[in-house]
């Protein structure tokens, strides 16, 4: 099978929530998950999710270490943490919406399943949840 490179943007705000983006298609259609998407042909880890993030959500991010991967089907994704650097967030691109979340608003989705498959699970295992 062959793999699709993917990345993600695991982005938290000075009040320790979380970047979230609703998802327009599928993997996930409907479901809230971190921004990102396919790095294409020629194009770096870095500025995949400097693209990604700013087509889904309207901000400009700096990203830094690799927080973790995981294979989702033929997508292998590789999370990086990001700091926002400006912009103003706007859900575009194929995300239907986009929020800061809090970890009360997060356990809220998470319990009603809105959450795309594993991401609590991951987020959990990677020390990465909304800390406010």
């Amino acid at each position: 099978m062959h793999m699709e490179r993917c990345v993600g943007g695991l982005v938290h705000d000075e009040a320790g929530r979380l970047l979230l983006i609703k998802r327009r298609n599928e993997p996930a259609r409907g479901k809230w998950s971190l921004p990102g998407g396919r790095v294409e042909r020629g194009e770096t880890d870095a500025a995949a999710v400097v693209r990604e993030v700013l087509e889904e959500t309207g901000l400009h991010v700096e990203p830094g270490e690799l927080v973790g991967d995981l294979v989702i089907g033929s997508y292998e994704i590789f999370d990086y943490r990001c700091t926002v650097r400006g912009g103003e967030l706007a859900a575009g691109d194929d995300a239907e919406d986009a929020l800061w979340i809090d970890a009360a608003g997060f356990a809220v989705l998470e319990d009603r399943g809105a959450l795309s498959d594993g991401l609590a699970d991951t987020l959990r295992d990677w020390s990465a949840l909304p800390h406010s």
